[in-house]
C-alpha cells in the first residue's frame, strides 16, 4: 500500500481484477505521456505515473480507478518523493471528503 498526498495506491491479485476492465484499453495520457492518477485543480501538479501500462477508470465521480503496470513504474509528483511500483494491478483511490450531506474529491 503507498500514498502519495490525496492518492492511495493498493496492490491487486490479478484474480480481483473485474473482466469488464482486465483487457480495457485504458484512458489516453497527458502531454507529456503520463497516466494522470490526480490533476490539482489549483496548482496544476499531477499525481502521475511513468512507464508502460494502462489506467482504467470506472464511471461516475467517485468511480475507482485500476492502474496495471506490466514492468512496474513510477508515481510522481512535483511536491513528493516518487514512488517505484513493481509490475501488476493496482486499485487507485483519492481521498475524500464528508461534510453533512455531501462527500466530495479532495481538491489539491
Amino acid at each position: 500500500m503507498y500514498r502519495q498526498g490525496d492518492v492511495l495506491i493498493v496492490a491487486l491479485d490479478e484474480s480481483e481484477v473485474p473482466a469488464h476492465l482486465a483487457d480495457a484499453s485504458g484512458e489516453p495520457r497527458d502531454t507529456r505521456g503520463r497516466m494522470v492518477l490526480a490533476l490539482g485543480e489549483v496548482t496544476g501538479h499531477a499525481h502521475a505515473v511513468q512507464g508502460p501500462g494502462r489506467l482504467m477508470r470506472e464511471a461516475g465521480a467517485f468511480g475507482p480507478m485500476l492502474l496495471h503496470l506490466p514492468d512496474g513504474g513510477r508515481v510522481v509528483h512535483e511536491e513528493h518523493a516518487a514512488i517505484p511500483l513493481s509490475k501488476g494491478w493496482y486499485r487507485v483511490v483519492r481521498q475524500r471528503e464528508y461534510a453533512p450531506g455531501a462527500v466530495r474529491i479532495v481538491a489539491d
